[in-house]
């Protein structure tokens, strides 16, 4: 079976145990954290084998699809976090879900992909830093908190170079994508991180005795950090938005003026190119057909009328002078 377990005894070092050894000996101030694979088929059953956990505290853990929450049920309570996962590019969502069960003296948590904070919580595991389920909880939660934090703050990072780089005569094919990106990152991190924040302080209000009043006040500063980063992810979708009207309307300024400079020329070259055919048919009585002079005439003729057009677009400000 996939995953690993943990025991932390009162006057012992925290110490990797089997599966098998989870029930014995946990008692008299222990504190024992589980984790398994969903994916691995023996998971479910291993679960339900367990004479603290319900059918209905099971069947949450197996969960596939979660959103944050926290939820009392069987002498413990339910809750379900996300975070960063450790494979984005394996990954369906920007968040991946880990599900928990705490109870006095022990954790249960399932995930169905691997966390990215999940090594950095094992570490402190090891350490000897959790000593029991309100600290796993905290520490799991700053834990995502502090990773998650980054990624937001990179997408503000993001979109202040492009607000710096945008410029009327740019083609910001490319900045579109990236703005399109950031949006659309803000929305599927903002779609966990609210509910999130809401599932974190309902567990800090929680009443149970196995929450003490640090664990509550991380759990505290770890939602106060989910609302801080909701209102970002916010600003984030409104900047990103307003950019890419920015954008749509410098490409739309663009097409304009290349589209009226391009009717200006054509209404320039427009008479000459009627004086040209007119003088250039193949019939007889073409005036100063045979003149020396006539050539030069027509070319001066010609630069006189498209002089006097362009001067009148000029003085009409169709034209930058």
């Amino acid at each position: 079976m996939k995953g690993f377990a943990f025991r932390a005894d009162p006057e012992e070092k925290v110490a990797e145990i089997g599966f098998d050894d989870v029930h014995p000996r946990n008692g008299g101030g222990s504190f024992v954290w589980v984790h398994l694979d969903g994916r691995d088929g023996e998971t479910a059953a291993w679960l339900a084998d367990r004479p603290e956990l319900t059918p209905a505290i099971v069947a949450a853990l197996t969960a596939v699809e979660t959103r944050p929450r926290t939820e009392e049920m069987g002498g413990g309570a339910i809750i379900n976090l996300r975070g960063l996962g450790a494979t984005p590019e394996d990954d369906p969502d920007k968040l991946v879900s880990v599900r928990l069960w705490a109870g006095r003296g022990r954790v249960f948590s399932v995930g169905y992909r691997s966390l990215a904070a999940m090594d950095a919580v094992c570490r402190t595991m090891a350490a000897g830093k959790v000593r029991d389920p309100g600290d796993l909880i905290a520490v799991l939660a700053v834990t995502i908190t502090l990773s998650l934090d980054d990624e937001v703050a990179a997408l503000g990072d993001l979109l202040d170079d492009c607000e710096v780089r945008i410029e009327p005569d740019q083609h910001a094919y490319g900045m579109r994508r990236l703005i399109g990106k950031a949006r659309a990152d803000a929305i599927a991190y903002r779609r966990f991180v609210v509910p999130q924040r809401t599932a974190l302080e309902r567990l800090a209000a929680l009443d149970a005795e196995w929450l003490e009043e640090d664990d509550r006040t991380h759990l505290r500063d770890a939602a106060d950090r989910f609302a801080r980063m909701g209102e970002e992810l916010e600003a984030v979708r409104e900047r990103a938005a307003l950019m890419h009207e920015q954008l749509t309307d410098l490409r739309a300024e663009q097409i304009d003026s290349r589209t009226l400079l391009l009717s200006i020329v054509a209404l320039i070259f427009l008479p000459l190119t009627f004086i040209t055919g007119l003088l250039g048919m193949n019939v007889e009585g073409i005036p100063f057909a045979h003149a020396p002079w006539a050539f030069s005439g027509v070319v001066l003729l010609c630069v006189l009328i498209a002089g006097a057009i362009g001067a009148y677009f000029i003085r009409s400000h169709w034209l930058k002078r």
